[in-house]
């Protein structure tokens, strides 16, 4: 077989990763695939620059030439962003290029454009590596679990909070110690707004929805809330639970009144707390795990390094691979389809559970004012703890699960209250009630 041509959008750390791999595995790929593959031409803004490994004869600035070449069968993208990755991708499929992506921003924010112009140009689109870098997760939720019913997807989605939260509870640091030794340790960027805030996640969970409920979803239908918030505190009152703070993704599938399709779908990311017999409570440092529950298979984990040049690269030669054997068999592989098209439930509506901190006055009938509050807006509670005395004097209560809308009208009624000095704490609590 005559060899199969790629270009290569980028090549910072992912991409001079996956050059390397190229090279490195050249006739393994080559075995597996059933022809060779080549290195056509690399697109960088600097071509002056040193690139260890990387040949400066494949360097070019012209990306748009690159993509619409006649001798380039596939294009792997790795410079991120929206544009010009958007227009780029566009134009290889246009021009029948198979598209290999990483890049979770475009794909929450406008994925239906680029899955539209591949059926319309018969070509494949395939990003593995824009969720939890080297982990196996959405290739089964596109086609192992196709034939499945999959009601709910959860994890920890982004290895830099979960470094940090994970620092706060095993070693005592707090929020900006940890964040800067994550920094140093080169697991967060020197800006780690994306991560921190949350947008990193809110855009994985956008893209894990879409495939697990066909449904459209974008970054902006995600509830997202960061870590920057989370105190010692809050870190302290989980271990007392004995539970553990992380940042989850939470994608599922409410149900309708008659327990069938659904009357829509929730999707969110948030720092919650969950019980320290939670296989996700064990996930360490910057590492992800994702629970699929689907009515068949059960209950899956995928678990795994999320991100770093080498797992990221391992993800795109994987899906290099499967789009090179479609290339030789003359064949596409799927591509996403959005049949069930379920709203996206706004957040108030979506059913949850609260842990809250409450600095009170130490007086007769203080938890009967409080319990009142929560019964206003009917919202039970599922355990009460009082401790302290005096100006240390602490309700801590744990709800049952309510809709969202309730239990914020719950917090805002306690801080109305003269007899709650503070709400010190409040944190969504997420695992068997």
């Amino acid at each position: 077989m005559k060899p199969l041509r790629v270009a290569l959008l980028g090549c910072g750390v992912v991409g001079t990763e996956v050059v390397r791999l190229l090279r490195e595995q050249a006739d393994d790929l080559a075995a597996r695939v059933g022809a060779p593959l080549e290195l056509a031409g690399i697109a960088v803004r600097r071509p002056d620059r040193v690139r260890a490994g990387v040949d400066p004869e494949l360097l070019t600035t012209d990306a748009e030439t690159l993509v619409t070449r006649d001798d380039v069968d596939i294009v792997i993208e790795v410079i991120g962003g929206i544009e010009p990755a958007r227009s780029l991708m566009l134009g290889a499929m246009k021009n029948g290029k198979s598209v290999i992506t990483a890049n979770k921003a475009l794909l929450a924010e406008d994925g239906a454009t680029l899955f539209a112009a591949a059926r319309e140009y018969g070509t494949d689109l395939y990003y593995e590596a824009s969720v939890a870098g080297a982990i196996p997760l959405l290739r089964p939720l596109r086609e192992s679990l196709v034939g499945d019913h999959v009601q709910r997807v959860l994890g920890i989605v982004n290895g830099t909070t979960n470094y940090i939260l994970d620092q706060m509870d095993t070693h005592g640091a707090g929020f900006h110690e940890a964040l800067e030794e994550a920094q140093e340790l080169g697991y967060a960027e020197a800006d780690p707004t994306a991560d921190v805030e949350g947008f990193d996640a809110a855009a994985k969970a956008a893209i894990l929805a879409q495939l697990a409920f066909h449904t459209p979803v974008t970054a902006a239908d995600v509830h997202r809330e960061g870590i920057t918030e989370v105190t010692a505190a809050d870190v302290a009152g989980a271990q007392e639970m004995g539970s553990v703070v992380k940042l989850l993704a939470i994608c599922e599938r409410v149900p309708s009144d008659d327990g069938r399709n659904g009357r829509g779908v929730s999707v969110r990311v948030y720092p919650a707390m969950i019980p320290r017999t939670h296989p996700l409570a064990s996930v360490r440092e910057a590492y992800n795990a994702v629970f699929v529950e689907a009515e068949s298979a059960g209950s899956l984990m995928f678990y795994g390094a999320g991100a770093g040049g080498a797992p990221t690269a391992s993800a795109i030669l994987g899906d290099l691979v499967a789009v090179a054997r479609n290339r030789v068999g003359g064949t596409s592989g799927p591509v996403e389809v959005t049949y069930a098209s379920l709203p996206v439930l706004p957040m108030g509506e979506t059913v949850t559970r609260y842990y809250l901190q409450l600095d009170v006055a130490d007086e007769a009938g203080v938890l009967a004012t409080v319990a009142e509050a929560f019964a206003q807006s009917g919202v039970s509670i599922q355990a009460v703890r009082q401790e302290g005395l005096g100006d240390d004097a602490q309700l801590v209560i744990v709800t049952h699960r309510a809709p969202d809308a309730a239990l914020s009208a719950t917090v805002e009624r306690l801080r109305g209250l003269d007899s709650v000095r503070e709400v010190a704490s409040v944190m969504r609590v997420e695992g068997d009630e």
